[in-house]
């Protein structure tokens, strides 16, 4: 017997792989589930790497196979011919998943194929006794499943070979089921396992004793941190529940707050709101608790990140019933302005005993704090907002726009990262012209290479501002937007002078650009340039210049591709003002070598051995 000719004989010979999990999961002694799932029963025959299809064949196939069984209103015969067809193919059961999702996706709620397909793919599901035929259920479920598939699923997901595609389809219609099962499957840690068993008990109490330090544990220490994403962990103890089963608890109170502050960051794939089913109720639980916080400088900064979410970020496009949001602004602005908080960041900006850091976060809150609550009488068609993140976090600075205010970016593409104003206004990129102009508004914090980029085209047309064009939006293309002329003009030059948010560091690593921007030769006398200068993302108190060194790159000479060294050089702030930095960081710079100033980064053995500069013996670069 062939090895396809094997797979056939499998659907009839085998129980199907749904009532196999259920047999495996009935059978262990304390019914729990191992970390990476059971394993499929027996051996399937693998397919011969010459003979597996490409993405484009396999695509055919598979939809040659599905495409007229979809509308089959006889589901048992659909169902079977689809399974022996698909266990034939020679394509990987992955493989299968991602092709008929796609098939799903085509499929619109009212079209008279959806109900039939929808049966087909439970019958697969559950019936397959083959894992391409598992797969393809899987495939279209993550499209048209249902709530009655959550039982289908869950069991599926004790599966190791389904439980990503189990939790990709059970995120659409039950998040915390698709916690649970996502958990189960990273379950080696005790604490882990402890938790996945509180929460199948729904006990309350033992996931506040998870999620708490020890009561032995110093008043301040942080809980140990989980190896799980935030979102998942909130989902998992069903977060804003156990605020409100526990109103009196501070710490708990203080906990939610930054775990919702770090649901709520967008530089890394975004906002992790979509992981969480019910965000709105649990910004509603953090706010009601945030008056039982102790006033100290995390949590004021934390609940100041909290504003400035729910003002211009992906905070402020949660599905909110009229008002409400504002009315938690409001809350916040109050308890924010009393003298107690106000104190904190006030003792922590003179320096009060405490680490550089805190100054530094004292200072990020004075220029910070006020912004998202200095609300006109309503909102402006078109607003500018310059955001920086808590420096305890990252440093991180953004262009957000504000429509009509709701963010534009958290909108369209929750999944970037706003331009830096010195890209969008201090350029004058945002400004329209007689020429259309295509303008990148975000990208991901991984590139535009890697998840695309937000775009628009702004141009003038007689009294308006015109943006329209879009590119790489997520989700329904938008409408044009207009503006009025006069008043989109006069808010760029607003946004662009007002200079609130900058901190120290920031305005010294502006002033050491544009001097040596104004002085090339400085560096070009040792075929030095690109220049660059920021805060440092781990000190935003220290500024970091770098620059690029090539043959023939200070004449303007360089070979394309040619050898090239990436140099940095710390500037740590020493208590001056910063134009008297950056002048004596030029002059550092003007003094000699900068080469041997700074510290080489990024760069190849190869090409410093091909520059002649030494490579250093201590450490790879």
């Amino acid at each position: 017997m062939t090895a396809r000719e094997e797979r056939q004989a499998l659907t009839s010979r085998t129980p199907s792989l749904h009532d196999y999990a259920l047999f495996r999961h009935g059978i262990e002694p304390d019914g729990r589930i191992p970390s990476r799932g059971f394993p499929l029963p027996g051996e399937f025959p693998e397919i011969d790497e010459d003979d597996e299809l490409a993405w484009e064949p396999a695509e055919a196939a598979v939809g040659a196979v599905l495409a007229p069984l979809l509308a089959d209103p006889d589901t048992d015969r659909a169902a079977e011919t689809a399974q022996l067809q698909l266990a034939s193919l020679p394509v990987e059961p992955t493989t299968v998943h991602r092709i008929t999702y796609w098939i799903g996706r085509r499929l619109a709620p009212d079209d008279p194929v959806t109900g039939t397909a929808r049966c087909l793919a439970r019958r697969l599901a559950r019936t397959g006794t083959h894992p391409a035929a598992v797969h393809a259920g899987l495939g279209l479920l993550i499209r048209l499943g249902e709530a009655e598939d959550v039982p289908l699923l869950r069991t599926l997901g004790m599966l190791e070979d389904f439980a990503d595609p189990a939790v990709e389809a059970l995120d659409r219609i039950d998040r915390h089921a698709a916690a649970l099962v996502w958990l189960t499957r990273r379950g080696d840690e005790p604490r882990i396992r402890q938790l996945i068993d509180a929460a199948a008990r729904e006990d309350s109490g033992a996931l506040r004793a998870l999620l708490l330090p020890p009561t032995d544990a110093p008043r301040d220490a942080p809980p140990a941190p989980w190896p799980v994403p935030v979102a998942r962990l909130a989902e998992v103890v069903r977060l804003d529940g156990l605020l409100r089963t526990y109103p009196q608890d501070a710490a708990l109170a203080r906990l939610a707050a930054r775990m919702l502050a770090t649901m709520a960051d967008t530089y890394v794939h975004g906002p992790r709101f979509p992981d969480y089913s019910r965000p709105v109720p649990l910004y509603e639980a953090v706010v009601a608790g945030a008056h039982r916080l102790a006033p100290d400088l995390d949590a004021h900064a934390t609940l100041v990140s909290l504003a400035v979410d729910l003002y211009c970020g992906a905070g402020a496009v949660l599905d909110w019933p009229p008002g409400r949001r504002e009315e938690l602004l409001d809350t916040l602005g109050r308890l924010l302005a009393h003298p107690a908080w106000a104190a904190v960041a006030a003792k922590a900006a003179e320096g009060g005993g405490g680490e550089v850091g805190d100054v530094l976060r004292a200072g990020w809150i004075r220029r910070t704090g006020r912004r998202p609550f200095a609300r006109r009488g309503g909102p402006d068609r078109f607003r500018l907002e310059v955001v920086v993140t808590d420096p305890a976090v990252r440093t991180l600075v953004e262009t957000r726009i504000l429509v009509d205010g709701l963010p534009l970016v958290a909108s369209l593409f929750p999944i970037g990262v706003c331009r830096h104003p010195g890209a969008l206004l201090d350029t004058g990129l945002l400004r329209a012209g007689a020429e259309p102009r295509e303008v990148q508004l975000a990208r991901p914090h991984c590139g535009e290479a890697c998840c695309g980029a937000l775009h628009v085209t702004i141009r003038r047309e007689g009294d308006h501002v015109v943006w329209d064009g879009w590119q790489g939006v997520q989700g329904p293309q938008p409408t044009a937007l207009r503006f009025d002329a006069a008043a989109y003009d006069a808010e760029i030059t607003r946004a662009a002078r007002d200079r609130e948010w900058e901190w120290r560091a920031h305005t010294t690593a502006l002033l050491i650009a544009r001097g040596l921007r104004d002085r090339p030769e400085v560096l070009a006398a040792w075929d030095c340039g690109d220049v660059d200068a920021h805060p440092a993302r781990d000190d935003p108190g220290t500024v970091v210049v770098s620059f690029l060194h090539g043959r023939g790159l200070g004449s303007g000479t360089q070979v394309p591709n040619g050898p090239q060294l990436h140099f940095e050089w710390l500037v740590p702030d020493d208590g001056s003002s910063p134009q008297a930095q950056a002048d004596a960081a030029i002059r550092r710079l003007a003094a000699g070598d900068p080469r041997f100033l700074a510290d080489l980064r990024h760069a190849r053995r190869e090409d410093a051995e091909a520059l002649g500069f030494p490579w250093p013996e201590e450490e790879e670069a």
